[in-house]
């Protein structure tokens, strides 16, 4: 399975429940909800760099499946987090967060679990 390729979120459930679960102010909550962005995933073998663009916000990541990496939790701040293939799905935890990643043909389903608060995001290629 491969990820690469650049996705539009098209629908979000759930998002500002799970987002006031994780601590983000009501204002950037309502600010972000209905934001379309784009994550553009190349994958090379184990090694993925992700760029997420909301707006004007991008973050960049870079990680090896397996190995610990940084990135930016719901709130912004720096956190460690690992990556794993677990058959086809691309599972992340970082922070008390597990998000797992499938592609079903154009189709990019991102699912991320924050106790019992489940977001789940729909992207489309583009």
């Amino acid at each position: 399975m491969n990820f690469s390729g650049k996705y539009q979120i098209q629908s979000q459930e759930n998002y500002e429940a799970f987002m006031k679960a994780a601590g983000v102010p009501d204002d950037i909550i309502q600010k972000r909800k209905d934001v379309k962005g784009v994550v553009e995933i190349v994958q090379n073998g184990k090694h993925f760099k992700l760029t997420m663009t909301a707006d004007t916000n991008v973050r960049v990541y870079e990680f090896t499946l397996g190995e610990e990496f940084q990135m930016e939790n719901f709130k912004g701040e720096k956190v460690k987090a690992v990556a794993q293939m677990e058959g086809d799905k691309l599972v992340t935890t970082l922070s008390g967060v597990k998000s797992v990643t499938e592609l079903n043909g154009d189709t990019l389903i991102n699912t991320v679990t924050l106790g019992n608060i489940v977001l789940k995001r729909i992207s489309k290629r583009i």
